[in-house]
Protein backbone atom coordinates (compact mmCIF):
# COMPACT_ATOMS: atom_id res chain seq x y z
CA UNK A 1 0.00 0.00 0.00
CA UNK A 2 1.67 3.07 -1.15
CA UNK A 3 1.59 5.96 1.54
CA UNK A 4 -0.41 9.08 1.33
CA UNK A 5 2.25 11.44 -0.05
CA UNK A 6 2.90 8.94 -2.84
CA UNK A 7 -1.25 8.32 -3.09
CA UNK A 8 -1.59 11.40 -3.71
CA UNK A 9 1.53 12.14 -5.83
CA UNK A 10 -0.05 9.49 -8.26
CA UNK A 11 -3.21 10.52 -8.46
CA UNK A 12 -2.09 14.21 -9.48
CA UNK A 13 -0.37 12.77 -12.18
CA UNK A 14 -3.57 10.68 -13.54
CA UNK A 15 -5.81 13.61 -13.10
CA UNK A 16 -3.47 15.98 -15.10
CA UNK A 17 -3.35 13.43 -17.82
CA UNK A 18 -6.74 14.62 -18.55
CA UNK A 19 -8.64 11.31 -18.68
CA UNK A 20 -10.78 12.13 -16.23
CA UNK A 21 -12.31 15.01 -17.84
CA UNK A 22 -14.00 12.71 -20.83
CA UNK A 23 -17.44 12.32 -20.46
CA UNK A 24 -17.09 8.35 -21.03
CA UNK A 25 -14.73 8.15 -18.67
CA UNK A 26 -16.73 9.66 -15.94
CA UNK A 27 -19.92 7.58 -17.72
CA UNK A 28 -18.47 4.51 -17.83
CA UNK A 29 -16.90 4.93 -14.07
CA UNK A 30 -20.26 5.54 -12.95
CA UNK A 31 -21.66 2.09 -14.36
CA UNK A 32 -18.55 0.47 -12.81
CA UNK A 33 -19.60 1.59 -9.50
CA UNK A 34 -22.85 1.31 -9.47
CA UNK A 35 -22.46 -2.66 -11.59
CA UNK A 36 -19.91 -3.40 -8.57
CA UNK A 37 -22.45 -2.26 -5.95
CA UNK A 38 -25.12 -4.51 -7.58
CA UNK A 39 -22.75 -8.05 -7.73
CA UNK A 40 -21.69 -6.70 -3.93
CA UNK A 41 -25.27 -6.21 -2.34
CA UNK A 42 -25.19 -8.80 0.17
CA UNK A 43 -21.94 -8.39 1.17
CA UNK A 44 -23.11 -4.59 2.06
CA UNK A 45 -26.08 -5.80 3.39
CA UNK A 46 -24.30 -8.27 5.84
CA UNK A 47 -21.76 -5.19 7.05
CA UNK A 48 -24.46 -2.63 7.71
CA UNK A 49 -26.04 -5.36 10.06
CA UNK A 50 -22.44 -6.39 11.72
CA UNK A 51 -21.47 -2.48 12.14
CA UNK A 52 -25.42 -1.04 13.38
CA UNK A 53 -27.82 -4.10 13.30
CA UNK A 54 -29.61 -2.66 10.31
CA UNK A 55 -32.41 -4.97 8.83
CA UNK A 56 -31.64 -6.15 5.04
CA UNK A 57 -35.04 -3.77 4.69
CA UNK A 58 -33.88 -0.66 6.17
CA UNK A 59 -30.05 -0.82 5.17
CA UNK A 60 -31.19 -0.78 1.34
CA UNK A 61 -33.76 1.73 1.64
CA UNK A 62 -31.62 4.34 3.41
CA UNK A 63 -28.26 2.96 2.05
CA UNK A 64 -27.91 0.60 -1.11
CA UNK A 65 -31.50 2.14 -2.47
CA UNK A 66 -30.35 5.82 -2.33
CA UNK A 67 -26.92 5.59 -3.56
CA UNK A 68 -28.11 2.95 -6.91
CA UNK A 69 -30.84 5.74 -7.48
CA UNK A 70 -28.40 8.75 -6.94
CA UNK A 71 -25.87 7.10 -9.52
CA UNK A 72 -28.68 6.58 -12.23
CA UNK A 73 -29.70 9.86 -12.11
CA UNK A 74 -26.11 11.34 -12.36
CA UNK A 75 -25.68 8.65 -15.50
CA UNK A 76 -29.13 10.29 -16.63
CA UNK A 77 -28.35 13.51 -16.69
CA UNK A 78 -24.20 14.06 -16.78
CA UNK A 79 -24.48 14.87 -20.47
CA UNK A 80 -26.45 18.12 -19.86
CA UNK A 81 -24.72 18.84 -16.77
CA UNK A 82 -21.23 18.80 -18.59
CA UNK A 83 -22.01 20.80 -21.63
CA UNK A 84 -20.61 24.21 -22.26
CA UNK A 85 -23.58 26.50 -20.90
CA UNK A 86 -23.92 29.88 -22.93
CA UNK A 87 -25.08 33.12 -21.03
CA UNK A 88 -26.28 36.65 -21.93
CA UNK A 89 -23.94 39.32 -22.79
CA UNK A 90 -24.17 42.86 -21.68
CA UNK A 91 -24.55 45.60 -24.33
CA UNK A 92 -21.02 47.02 -22.84
CA UNK A 93 -19.48 43.87 -24.14
CA UNK A 94 -20.89 44.40 -27.44
CA UNK A 95 -19.06 42.39 -29.93
CA UNK A 96 -18.53 39.63 -27.03
CA UNK A 97 -19.83 36.31 -26.61
CA UNK A 98 -19.89 34.75 -22.67
CA UNK A 99 -19.93 30.80 -21.38
CA UNK A 100 -19.61 28.74 -18.20
CA UNK A 101 -17.41 25.44 -17.90
CA UNK A 102 -17.90 22.66 -15.10
CA UNK A 103 -14.58 22.09 -14.27
CA UNK A 104 -13.25 19.59 -11.89
CA UNK A 105 -11.00 21.04 -8.65
CA UNK A 106 -8.74 17.66 -9.10
CA UNK A 107 -8.04 15.30 -6.11
CA UNK A 108 -11.26 15.55 -3.83
CA UNK A 109 -11.02 13.74 0.08
CA UNK A 110 -14.09 12.64 0.87
CA UNK A 111 -14.43 11.84 5.04
CA UNK A 112 -17.57 9.80 5.95
CA UNK A 113 -19.26 9.77 9.31
CA UNK A 114 -20.36 5.57 11.02
CA UNK A 115 -23.84 6.22 11.05
CA UNK A 116 -24.71 5.62 7.45
CA UNK A 117 -21.69 4.29 6.13
CA UNK A 118 -22.50 3.53 3.15
CA UNK A 119 -24.74 6.20 1.66
CA UNK A 120 -22.89 9.00 3.42
CA UNK A 121 -19.66 7.94 1.79
CA UNK A 122 -20.63 6.75 -1.89
CA UNK A 123 -23.20 9.57 -2.58
CA UNK A 124 -20.66 11.99 -2.32
CA UNK A 125 -18.43 10.04 -4.35
CA UNK A 126 -20.43 10.02 -7.45
CA UNK A 127 -20.72 13.77 -7.12
CA UNK A 128 -16.80 13.61 -7.50
CA UNK A 129 -16.67 10.75 -10.40
CA UNK A 130 -19.64 12.92 -12.16
CA UNK A 131 -17.11 16.45 -11.73
CA UNK A 132 -14.79 14.70 -13.18
CA UNK A 133 -12.16 14.13 -10.21
CA UNK A 134 -9.52 11.79 -8.33
CA UNK A 135 -10.89 11.06 -5.09
CA UNK A 136 -9.25 9.64 -1.89
CA UNK A 137 -12.19 7.95 0.57
CA UNK A 138 -11.47 7.95 3.76
CA UNK A 139 -14.82 5.85 5.67
CA UNK A 140 -14.86 5.78 9.56
CA UNK A 141 -13.33 3.71 11.90
CA UNK A 142 -16.33 3.09 14.36
CA UNK A 143 -17.81 1.23 11.11
CA UNK A 144 -15.06 -1.35 10.07
CA UNK A 145 -17.03 -3.79 8.62
CA UNK A 146 -18.64 -1.54 6.19
CA UNK A 147 -15.46 -0.01 5.72
CA UNK A 148 -13.99 -2.90 4.88
CA UNK A 149 -16.15 -4.15 2.45
CA UNK A 150 -15.79 -0.42 0.45
CA UNK A 151 -12.55 -0.82 0.24
CA UNK A 152 -12.69 -4.03 -1.55
CA UNK A 153 -15.52 -3.19 -3.89
CA UNK A 154 -13.86 0.04 -4.76
CA UNK A 155 -10.22 -1.21 -4.51
CA UNK A 156 -11.00 -4.21 -7.49
CA UNK A 157 -13.10 -1.42 -9.43
CA UNK A 158 -10.64 1.43 -9.99
CA UNK A 159 -7.28 1.93 -10.28
CA UNK A 160 -5.70 3.64 -6.90
CA UNK A 161 -4.06 6.85 -8.66
CA UNK A 162 -8.27 7.30 -9.90
CA UNK A 163 -10.07 6.26 -6.60
CA UNK A 164 -8.14 5.22 -3.23
CA UNK A 165 -9.75 4.36 0.27
CA UNK A 166 -7.56 4.73 3.11
CA UNK A 167 -8.89 2.79 6.20
CA UNK A 168 -8.03 3.78 9.98
CA UNK A 169 -8.42 6.38 12.87
CA UNK A 170 -7.81 9.97 14.11
CA UNK A 171 -3.90 9.00 12.68
CA UNK A 172 -5.33 8.52 9.65
CA UNK A 173 -7.10 11.08 9.63
CA UNK A 174 -4.80 14.02 11.06
CA UNK A 175 -2.37 12.25 8.76
CA UNK A 176 -5.09 13.08 5.05
CA UNK A 177 -5.48 16.29 6.63
CA UNK A 178 -1.97 17.48 6.80
CA UNK A 179 -1.79 17.25 2.95
CA UNK A 180 -3.27 19.16 0.15
CA UNK A 181 -6.19 18.35 -1.60
CA UNK A 182 -8.02 20.43 -3.91
CA UNK A 183 -11.22 19.59 -2.31
CA UNK A 184 -12.80 18.54 0.98
CA UNK A 185 -16.09 17.13 1.80
CA UNK A 186 -16.73 15.73 5.39
CA UNK A 187 -19.61 14.73 6.79
CA UNK A 188 -19.84 13.92 11.02
CA UNK A 189 -19.87 16.02 13.72
CA UNK A 190 -19.31 19.85 14.66
CA UNK A 191 -16.30 20.02 16.49
CA UNK A 192 -14.54 17.04 13.86
CA UNK A 193 -16.01 19.77 11.30
CA UNK A 194 -14.20 22.27 13.11
CA UNK A 195 -11.31 21.11 13.14
CA UNK A 196 -11.37 20.27 9.05
CA UNK A 197 -12.21 23.29 8.33
CA UNK A 198 -8.99 24.77 10.33
CA UNK A 199 -7.00 22.31 8.23
CA UNK A 200 -8.04 23.11 5.54
CA UNK A 201 -7.61 26.52 5.77
CA UNK A 202 -3.87 26.31 5.73
CA UNK A 203 -4.07 25.35 2.23
CA UNK A 204 -7.10 27.52 1.02
CA UNK A 205 -8.66 24.28 0.30
CA UNK A 206 -12.51 24.45 -0.73
CA UNK A 207 -14.79 22.72 1.65
CA UNK A 208 -18.45 20.87 2.14
CA UNK A 209 -19.10 20.60 5.84
CA UNK A 210 -22.30 18.29 6.39
CA UNK A 211 -22.80 18.60 10.19
CA UNK A 212 -25.98 17.76 12.75
CA UNK A 213 -27.40 19.55 15.31
CA UNK A 214 -30.17 19.54 17.48
CA UNK A 215 -33.58 19.33 14.90
CA UNK A 216 -37.01 20.52 16.56
CA UNK A 217 -40.17 18.98 15.54
CA UNK A 218 -42.86 20.68 15.90
CA UNK A 219 -46.52 19.57 16.48
CA UNK A 220 -49.15 22.25 16.05
CA UNK A 221 -52.72 22.08 17.45
CA UNK A 222 -54.51 21.64 14.18
CA UNK A 223 -52.48 18.34 13.29
CA UNK A 224 -53.79 15.10 11.78
CA UNK A 225 -52.43 13.31 15.26
CA UNK A 226 -52.21 9.11 14.51
CA UNK A 227 -50.50 10.37 11.50
CA UNK A 228 -48.22 12.68 12.80
CA UNK A 229 -47.36 9.81 15.70
CA UNK A 230 -46.70 7.12 13.00
CA UNK A 231 -44.42 9.42 10.84
CA UNK A 232 -42.53 10.86 14.13
CA UNK A 233 -41.87 7.48 15.75
CA UNK A 234 -40.45 6.34 12.32
CA UNK A 235 -37.66 9.24 11.29
CA UNK A 236 -36.77 9.64 14.78
CA UNK A 237 -36.05 5.98 15.75
CA UNK A 238 -34.65 5.09 12.07
CA UNK A 239 -31.35 3.77 12.58
CA UNK A 240 -31.59 3.79 17.01
CA UNK A 241 -31.82 7.47 16.15
CA UNK A 242 -28.56 7.56 14.98
CA UNK A 243 -29.34 10.07 12.08
CA UNK A 244 -28.20 13.57 11.60
CA UNK A 245 -31.54 14.94 10.61
CA UNK A 246 -33.57 12.95 13.23
CA UNK A 247 -36.36 14.76 15.15
CA UNK A 248 -33.64 16.01 18.11
CA UNK A 249 -36.50 16.96 20.30
CA UNK A 250 -40.55 17.36 20.13
CA UNK A 251 -42.36 20.79 20.88
CA UNK A 252 -45.52 20.02 21.26
CA UNK A 253 -48.74 22.07 21.53
CA UNK A 254 -49.92 21.55 25.13
CA UNK A 255 -54.24 21.00 23.39
CA UNK A 256 -52.46 17.82 21.76
CA UNK A 257 -49.79 16.67 23.84
CA UNK A 258 -51.16 13.83 25.59
CA UNK A 259 -53.06 12.40 22.88
CA UNK A 260 -50.24 12.59 20.80
CA UNK A 261 -47.87 11.21 23.44
CA UNK A 262 -50.66 8.18 23.58
CA UNK A 263 -50.16 7.73 19.85
CA UNK A 264 -46.34 7.77 19.84
CA UNK A 265 -46.63 5.20 22.48
CA UNK A 266 -48.91 2.63 20.46
CA UNK A 267 -46.48 3.11 17.55
CA UNK A 268 -43.70 2.42 19.40
CA UNK A 269 -44.60 -0.80 20.63
CA UNK A 270 -46.14 -1.22 17.40
CA UNK A 271 -43.18 -0.62 15.59
CA UNK A 272 -40.51 -2.27 18.06
CA UNK A 273 -41.99 -4.40 19.77
CA UNK A 274 -42.87 -4.75 24.13
CA UNK A 275 -38.90 -5.66 24.21
CA UNK A 276 -37.34 -3.61 21.39
CA UNK A 277 -33.76 -4.34 22.75
CA UNK A 278 -34.70 -8.66 21.47
CA UNK A 279 -35.77 -7.54 18.67
CA UNK A 280 -33.77 -8.59 15.44
CA UNK A 281 -34.67 -5.70 13.39
CA UNK A 282 -34.03 -2.52 15.37
CA UNK A 283 -30.60 -1.19 15.45
CA UNK A 284 -28.33 -1.05 17.66
CA UNK A 285 -25.70 1.84 19.12
CA UNK A 286 -22.38 2.01 17.23
CA UNK A 287 -20.09 1.28 20.41
CA UNK A 288 -19.90 1.43 24.14
CA UNK A 289 -18.63 5.21 24.22
CA UNK A 290 -21.70 6.46 22.49
CA UNK A 291 -23.89 4.03 24.18
CA UNK A 292 -22.74 5.04 27.71
CA UNK A 293 -23.13 8.83 26.44
CA UNK A 294 -27.17 8.02 25.72
CA UNK A 295 -27.79 6.20 29.04
CA UNK A 296 -26.41 9.62 30.90
CA UNK A 297 -28.76 11.84 29.32
CA UNK A 298 -31.87 9.59 30.51
CA UNK A 299 -31.15 11.15 34.44
CA UNK A 300 -33.44 14.07 33.74
CA UNK A 301 -37.21 14.38 33.46
CA UNK A 302 -39.70 11.45 33.75
CA UNK A 303 -39.38 8.33 30.76
CA UNK A 304 -42.73 8.08 29.33
CA UNK A 305 -42.16 4.58 27.80
CA UNK A 306 -38.33 3.10 26.92
CA UNK A 307 -35.46 3.55 28.65
CA UNK A 308 -34.47 0.01 29.16
CA UNK A 309 -31.14 -1.23 27.91
CA UNK A 310 -28.49 -3.97 27.34
CA UNK A 311 -25.11 -3.02 27.38
CA UNK A 312 -23.86 -6.14 26.00
CA UNK A 313 -25.80 -5.21 22.61
CA UNK A 314 -25.72 -2.18 22.68
CA UNK A 315 -29.15 -1.66 22.35
CA UNK A 316 -31.51 0.84 23.68
CA UNK A 317 -35.27 0.70 23.42
CA UNK A 318 -36.95 3.99 21.70
CA UNK A 319 -37.48 6.17 24.61
CA UNK A 320 -39.82 9.31 25.14
CA UNK A 321 -38.69 12.00 27.93
CA UNK A 322 -41.30 14.52 29.62
CA UNK A 323 -41.03 17.26 32.06
CA UNK A 324 -37.11 18.20 30.47
CA UNK A 325 -36.31 21.76 31.05
CA UNK A 326 -33.80 23.79 28.68
CA UNK A 327 -31.01 23.86 31.21
CA UNK A 328 -30.69 20.06 31.39
CA UNK A 329 -27.93 17.81 29.69
CA UNK A 330 -30.27 16.54 26.97
CA UNK A 331 -31.19 19.68 25.56
CA UNK A 332 -27.31 20.91 25.34
CA UNK A 333 -26.16 18.56 23.06
CA UNK A 334 -27.45 16.91 19.90
CA UNK A 335 -28.67 13.66 20.89
CA UNK A 336 -27.82 10.76 18.10
CA UNK A 337 -30.00 8.00 19.92
CA UNK A 338 -33.29 6.25 20.12
CA UNK A 339 -34.15 8.96 22.92
CA UNK A 340 -37.03 11.97 22.39
CA UNK A 341 -37.22 14.36 24.81
CA UNK A 342 -40.72 16.32 24.52
CA UNK A 343 -41.60 19.91 25.70
CA UNK A 344 -45.56 21.74 25.06
CA UNK A 345 -45.53 24.89 24.43
CA UNK A 346 -48.79 27.40 23.77
CA UNK A 347 -47.53 29.89 22.11
CA UNK A 348 -45.76 29.38 19.01
CA UNK A 349 -44.03 32.60 19.07
CA UNK A 350 -42.36 30.94 22.01
CA UNK A 351 -41.65 28.02 19.55
CA UNK A 352 -40.02 29.79 17.24
CA UNK A 353 -37.78 32.49 19.62
CA UNK A 354 -36.99 29.14 21.41
CA UNK A 355 -35.12 27.65 18.06
CA UNK A 356 -33.93 30.82 16.94
CA UNK A 357 -32.17 31.39 20.12
CA UNK A 358 -29.58 28.55 19.45
CA UNK A 359 -27.62 27.03 16.34
CA UNK A 360 -29.24 27.10 13.79
CA UNK A 361 -30.92 23.19 13.12
CA UNK A 362 -29.76 20.89 10.05
CA UNK A 363 -33.48 20.07 9.97
CA UNK A 364 -37.04 21.40 11.06
CA UNK A 365 -40.10 19.14 10.99
CA UNK A 366 -43.66 20.86 11.30
CA UNK A 367 -47.01 18.84 11.88
CA UNK A 368 -49.74 20.79 10.89
CA UNK A 369 -52.81 21.80 8.86
CA UNK A 370 -52.18 25.59 8.82
CA UNK A 371 -50.90 26.73 5.82
CA UNK A 372 -50.30 30.16 7.80
CA UNK A 373 -48.81 28.55 10.66
CA UNK A 374 -46.37 27.00 7.75
CA UNK A 375 -45.80 30.04 6.09
CA UNK A 376 -44.60 31.68 9.21
CA UNK A 377 -42.01 28.82 10.42
CA UNK A 378 -40.61 28.04 6.79
CA UNK A 379 -39.94 32.21 6.39
CA UNK A 380 -39.21 32.94 9.94
CA UNK A 381 -36.80 30.54 10.98
CA UNK A 382 -33.61 29.56 8.83
CA UNK A 383 -32.31 26.00 9.19
CA UNK A 384 -30.96 23.30 6.48
CA UNK A 385 -34.05 21.66 5.11
CA UNK A 386 -36.96 19.90 6.26
CA UNK A 387 -40.71 18.65 6.24
CA UNK A 388 -44.00 19.62 6.36
CA UNK A 389 -45.88 16.74 7.69
CA UNK A 390 -43.31 14.48 7.47
CA UNK A 391 -39.66 13.71 8.86
CA UNK A 392 -36.32 12.71 7.35
CA UNK A 393 -37.61 11.90 3.89
CA UNK A 394 -36.63 15.40 2.28
CA UNK A 395 -33.40 14.30 1.45
CA UNK A 396 -34.37 11.55 -0.18
CA UNK A 397 -34.70 13.10 -3.88
CA UNK A 398 -31.83 14.15 -5.99
CA UNK A 399 -34.24 16.92 -7.19
CA UNK A 400 -33.07 19.18 -4.39
CA UNK A 401 -29.57 20.10 -2.39
CA UNK A 402 -29.46 18.55 0.92
CA UNK A 403 -27.25 20.49 3.67
CA UNK A 404 -27.02 22.52 6.63
CA UNK A 405 -26.09 26.57 7.70
CA UNK A 406 -24.41 27.91 10.27
CA UNK A 407 -23.45 25.43 12.87
CA UNK A 408 -24.87 22.65 11.34
CA UNK A 409 -22.83 22.46 8.09
CA UNK A 410 -22.46 24.62 4.47
CA UNK A 411 -22.80 23.42 1.11
CA UNK A 412 -25.26 21.18 -0.05
CA UNK A 413 -25.45 17.61 -2.31
CA UNK A 414 -27.75 15.37 -4.37
CA UNK A 415 -28.50 14.95 -7.77
CA UNK A 416 -26.85 18.39 -9.44
CA UNK A 417 -25.99 19.86 -6.64
CA UNK A 418 -23.27 16.94 -5.75
CA UNK A 419 -22.06 17.51 -9.55
CA UNK A 420 -21.80 21.14 -9.14
CA UNK A 421 -20.33 20.72 -5.50
CA UNK A 422 -17.06 19.20 -6.67
CA UNK A 423 -16.57 21.34 -9.83
CA UNK A 424 -15.69 25.12 -10.15
CA UNK A 425 -17.67 26.97 -12.95
CA UNK A 426 -15.09 28.66 -15.09
CA UNK A 427 -16.39 32.01 -16.74
CA UNK A 428 -15.32 32.86 -20.22
CA UNK A 429 -15.60 36.14 -22.46
CA UNK A 430 -14.82 35.84 -26.02
CA UNK A 431 -14.02 39.07 -27.79
CA UNK A 432 -14.18 39.90 -31.11
CA UNK A 433 -11.25 41.16 -33.31
CA UNK A 434 -13.38 42.63 -35.77
CA UNK A 435 -14.61 45.79 -33.66
CA UNK A 436 -12.77 47.66 -30.48
CA UNK A 437 -14.94 50.35 -28.90
CA UNK A 438 -12.47 53.14 -28.05
CA UNK A 439 -14.40 54.50 -24.77
CA UNK A 440 -12.63 52.15 -22.44
CA UNK A 441 -9.34 53.53 -23.26
CA UNK A 442 -7.66 56.91 -21.70
CA UNK A 443 -7.31 59.55 -22.15
CA UNK A 444 -11.34 59.77 -20.45
CA UNK A 445 -12.17 63.38 -21.20
CA UNK A 446 -15.79 63.90 -21.44
CA UNK A 447 -16.54 60.09 -21.60
CA UNK A 448 -18.25 59.80 -18.23
CA UNK A 449 -22.08 60.72 -19.42
CA UNK A 450 -22.13 58.15 -22.16
CA UNK A 451 -20.82 55.63 -19.72
CA UNK A 452 -23.38 56.15 -17.40
CA UNK A 453 -26.00 55.81 -19.99
CA UNK A 454 -24.25 52.66 -21.03
CA UNK A 455 -24.07 51.36 -16.97
CA UNK A 456 -27.06 52.89 -15.62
Amino acid sequence: MPSIIETLNNQRTFFNSGRTLDLNFRLNALKTLKKSIQENEKEILDALKTDLNKSAFEAYATEVGVVLEEIGYAIKNLPNWVKVKKVKTPIVHFKSSCYTISEPYGIALIMSPWNYPFQLTIAPLIGSIAGGNCSVVKPSAYSPATSAVMAKILGKSFAQNYITVIEGGREANRALLDEKFDYIFFTGGVSVGKTVMASASKHLTPVTLELGGKSPCIVDSEVNIDLAARRIVWGKFLNAGQTCVAPDYLLVHKKVKRELIDSMKKYIVEFYGRNPCKNKEFPKIINEKHFNRIIELLTNGEIIIGGESDEQSLHIAPTLIDLIKLEDPIMQEEIFGPVLPILEYSDISDVIALVKSRPKPLALYLFTTSKQLENRIVKSISFGGGCINDTIVHLGTSNMPFGGVGESGMGGYHGKWSFDTFTHTKSILKKSNSIDIKLRYPPYGNKLGILKKLLG
